[in-house]
């Protein structure tokens, strides 16, 4: 990358000035609020899967692939965002996060029976995603130090950037499902929610202070020499982060997306409410682990990404059974441990890329990691589409127990390369 990294110390005085010791809000946390109704926006679409299915006729392949839809939202926003907060400045660019998330709630509120607007409504709904991972993620890094969090410890940035996409997708999840099964409108009445309160957080974003500023004009490269991010190229990156990186929403969207159409038959009559429990479960697991984490993590070796991946093989086993055996509490506990996978899996992968990167090419390398993450996102219709097309071969108990075998794979090269290729600095 070829921003100028000493830029930056230009923004200092300004955060340290008098005003700065007269907020009320620390700066990192406006950032962690709009990555917060970002995230909402992106997962309050997953529990109401079930609803698009049973009220509005779509196949399970195709409720599916609307879940996979925002993936081509996420990934460009996410591929161009980071490079470019880089050249011209963290404010300018995430800014309109929110406001496009906020665009996508309205296209999917007034879409419910149109799938070319649900498809419109979800890639704009990824967009704001991406560019929220990926600017404010780095955004939020840069915040969580000196000088303008003096108080953050080591690895604070990942962690505040995990919790806030966590709990953004679960209280989008738990506030959709609800509204869906119990209040009115139910197409529409969790959207609407979710408007008001990204365009709450878009508004307060703009006193969030800069901490990387443009570079002149004059300095600049060709974009296309910003999109390249040669840390993805780090061998560290390639045996270690990148084995792990799919499983991040793969373990995530099995516990929200496939259990849910599962157990549809079997939740007293509340599907969508039940969707939803299943959703905060398993983020709420995602979100508590990710809180010892730091405690987990060494620089030493891959020891935090080994254990998310060991969850994971305990979690796709124990799906495994609760699809065979689809009863509440085997549900239940499927969506805990692959909760748990997930939310390691995310602050692990996040810590590593934050020792890896450099200070010109953080953004990008966050980015090329939340792209890995979101291929996770297709498994649900990998597996709905075996099912359908193969039913005498597949099945969604065997389809879990080949996830386990691959997660297993995923370990066994992880711990060969535990120690090899660690950062320098």
């Amino acid at each position: 990358m070829s921003v100028r990294t000493d830029l930056a110390a230009e923004t200092a005085p300004a955060a340290n000035d008098g005003r700065s010791r007269k907020r009320v809000v620390a700066p990192w946390a406006l950032v962690s609020a709009a990555m917060f109704v970002v995230a909402w926006g992106g997962n309050e679409f997953t529990p109401l899967l079930v609803m698009y299915r049973l009220d509005h006729g779509y196949s399970p392949v195709v409720v599916d692939s609307f879940l996979f839809a925002y993936v081509f939202g996420i990934v460009p926003a996410l591929l161009i965002g980071g490079p470019l907060s880089d050249r011209l400045g963290r404010r300018p660019v995430m800014l309109p996060a929110p406001f496009i998330a906020a665009a996508g709630s309205l296209v999917l509120a007034t879409g419910a029976d149109s799938s070319a607007l649900l498809v419109a409504g979800r890639i704009l709904s990824g967009v704001g995603l991406g560019i929220g991972m990926a600017v404010g993620g780095s955004w939020l890094k840069e915040l969580s130090t000196s000088p303008w969090d003096r108080r953050a410890g080591t690895g604070a940035g990942a962690r505040r950037a995990a919790m806030s996409l966590t709990a953004g997708f679960a209280l989008g999840a738990g506030v959709a499902g609800v509204l869906a099964q119990w209040a009115p409108w139910p197409s529409a009445l969790a959207y609407l929610v979710h408007i008001s309160i990204a365009a709450a957080a878009g508004v307060a974003l703009f006193a969030a202070p800069e901490t990387r500023p443009a570079v002149p004009a004059d300095q600049r490269v060709p974009l296309r020499e910003d999109l390249r991010i040669p840390a993805a190229g780090h061998l560290r990156f390639r045996y270690v982060i990148a084995p792990l990186a799919p499983w991040v929403f793969g373990s995530a969207s099995c516990a929200y997306a496939v259990m849910p159409a599962l157990m549809a038959p079997h939740s007293g009559g509340r599907p969508v409410a039940f969707s939803a429990l299943l959703c905060v479960v398993a983020l709420a697991a995602g979100f508590s682990i990710q809180a010892v984490g730091r405690r987990i993590d060494t620089p030493r070796s891959a020891r935090a990404v080994a254990v998310a991946l060991a969850i994971l093989v305990v979690g796709m086993t124990v799906a495994a059974v609760a699809a065979d055996r689809l009863t509440v509490p085997l549900a239940l506990a499927a969506a805990v441990v692959l909760g748990g996978g997930y939310g390691m899996a995310l602050v692990s992968g996040l810590q590593e890329i934050q020792r890896i990167a450099r200070p010109d090419d953080l953004a990008g390398l966050t980015a090329v990691f939340y792209s890995l993450t979101y291929i996770g996102f297709a498994v649900p219709a990998a597996m709905a589409l075996c099912v359908q097309v193969w039913p005498t071969v597949f099945s969604y108990p065997m389809l879990f127990v080949i996830g386990a075998v691959v997660a297993a794979a995923s370990l066994v090269l992880v711990l060969a390369k535990s120690r090899s290729h660690l950062p320098t600095r």
